[in-house]
């Protein structure tokens, strides 16, 4: 095995009496791509920023080729070559590209003034160390999340990097942009860097990394070559429990559809799309971004007016005017982005559950009925099994599959009809995964009629009674979930065989 470009041992950390990590061990190799994995509260987060030097463990060790450290501060860090890209990049939106890439080796040589031509010089020698092809005059907050993450990987290259840390590098990825990612991963390996990449999604973790870690609350549980690891034993390593694969098979679908989709086109996004949904039935629709699929289902949601086609509600044609109305009509939408469409962040629990049926939750005053509203929180509360220690936290303390549920649960309150699901499980942990499947095998039994918009093919294929494609706007084929494989509908999806 290469030499250790990275070894720690032991490390203890603990935050006002909650034990947060139990004598954690690690072992990242020159060269080396490495996965850390584990549930959200697994610890993986406190253990990057005790490597990074943002937390002082309270004992263990931390060795970087060769030397030993106590603990580290963040500057010492990085002059080790030790990058950390977290999930939102911390870059500067308001910043050019250039800016953002040239401002850190501005302020280290302590430059009064900015050098336009030489920090344009810095940003393109960093840019084409990795082949991004990107306009360096462009504002960041004008890019795609991808693109975001190139320019916070070429930041850490110029800070002469050994390793970097990614912390959920995909988690707000879509495949096409996950491949290209991995190809940029491979050729700074190639370079000899070494990567942590951090991540709870399996068929990744597989794919990019040679050896793993897993933590489970805070403690070591397995580590080895991920060649020699099976996708059940992972996962249990993971979560502690056993997870059965298993297909939905309604119990009984309903024959008269409750929604009626006849020819419906938006100019850009699809044209002349025709389904029905029954109630019990849980339809999935897949595509690559880009196929029309959000479009479609955010023109159901009243967010977009078509500019033909009908749609009908059990047998009655009707007009979505606007997202008030869709609601009005008993549908519901769970986009795909959960912090900046789904949640109000800084509110508490009951307030983004509550937030949808105010009405029903008012007298006739229309003072708040507080004894109303706590009761329903409650009740979903217990009925999602939501974690929370209380539900006046918020809603930003809760992990990202707690935090899915609350969307969920906001919905729920409101007796839907029809629940649209745009990437169910996009950032959850393979634990809140499951269970939101369940959840939504549970309510589709009920009579519940869903509909999955996802790229997660296994997702599509574990949740969805009938799957349709979609590319370039239309679809393509209908499938049985029962007697498809992932490898047809990446076909169908990208039009290659």
């Amino acid at each position: 095995m290469a030499a250790s470009v990275l070894r720690v041992k032991g490390i203890t950390k603990s935050f006002g009496g909650v034990q947060a990590l139990r004598g954690v061990s690690l072992d990242i190799a020159l060269g080396e791509i490495h996965c850390l994995a584990g549930e959200n509260g697994s610890g993986k987060s406190t253990l990057i920023k005790i490597i990074s030097g943002v937390h002082e463990p309270d004992a263990g060790e931390i060795e970087i080729d060769g030397r030993r450290f106590s603990h580290l501060n963040p500057k010492e860090a990085i002059g080790l070559g030790i990058q950390v890209i977290y999930q939102d990049f911390s870059v500067f939106p308001n910043l050019t590209v250039m800016e953002n890439l040239a401002l850190n080796s501005e302020l280290m040589d302590k430059r009064k003034l900015v050098n336009y031509k030489r920090a344009r010089a810095i940003a393109a020698n960093a840019v084409s160390q990795i082949g991004f092809d990107v306009d360096l005059d462009e504002r960041v907050e004008n890019l795609t999340v991808a693109d975001r993450q190139l320019i916070a990987i070429c930041r850490a290259l110029l800070q002469e990097a050994k390793l970097i840390i990614m912390d959920e590098p995909t988690s707000a990825l879509t495949k096409k942009e996950v491949k290209a990612l991995f190809a940029v991963i491979k050729r700074l390996q190639a370079r000899g860097l070494s990567i942590l990449f951090v991540s709870h999604k399996l068929d990744e973790v597989f794919e990019i990394s040679e050896r793993y870690t897993i933590l489970r609350s805070g403690e070591n549980v397995a580590s080895g070559s991920t060649v020699e690891l099976d996708r059940k034993t992972f996962v249990f390593h993971m979560t502690g429990r056993q997870f059965e694969d298993e297909f939905y098979t309604p119990s009984a679908i309903r024959r008269e559809p409750i929604l009626s989709v006849r020819g419906l086109s938006l100019g850009g996004a699809y044209a002349d799309i025709s389904f029905d949904l029954a109630a019990g039935e849980i339809l999935g629709i897949t595509g690559l971004l880009g196929s029309g699929r959000t479009e479609l289902v955010e023109t159901l949601f009243g967010i977009f007016q078509p500019e033909a086609g009908t749609i009908s509600i059990r047998g009655k044609e009707v007009r979505i005017k606007s997202v008030k109305d869709a609601i009005r009509k008993g549908i519901g939408y769970v986009p795909s982005d959960r912090l900046t469409e789904g949640l109000f962040q800084p509110q508490t629990v009951e307030r983004n559950l509550s937030i949808t049926v105010l009405d029903r939750l008012s007298d006739h005053f229309g003072f708040l009925r507080r004894g109303a509203i706590a009761a329903m929180t409650r009740r979903w509360i217990g009925d999602l099994s939501i974690a929370t220690k209380s539900p006046a936290l918020p809603v930003r303390t809760l992990s990202g599959g707690n935090q899915q549920k609350v969307v969920l649960a906001r919905w729920l309150a409101n007796d839907l009809s029809i629940l649209m699901l745009n990437g169910p499980t996009m950032g959850v942990d393979i634990g809140s995964k499951y269970d939101i499947h369940v959840l939504m095998r549970k309510l589709a039994g009920k009579g519940l009629a869903i509909i999955i918009v996802s790229d997660d093919l296994p997702e599509v294929l574990a949740c969805a009674s009938r799957i349709l494609v979609m590319r370039d706007g239309v679809f393509v084929q209908e499938l049985d979930p029962t007697v498809t494989t992932e490898s047809k509908l990446s076909e169908l999806s990208t039009g290659i065989a």
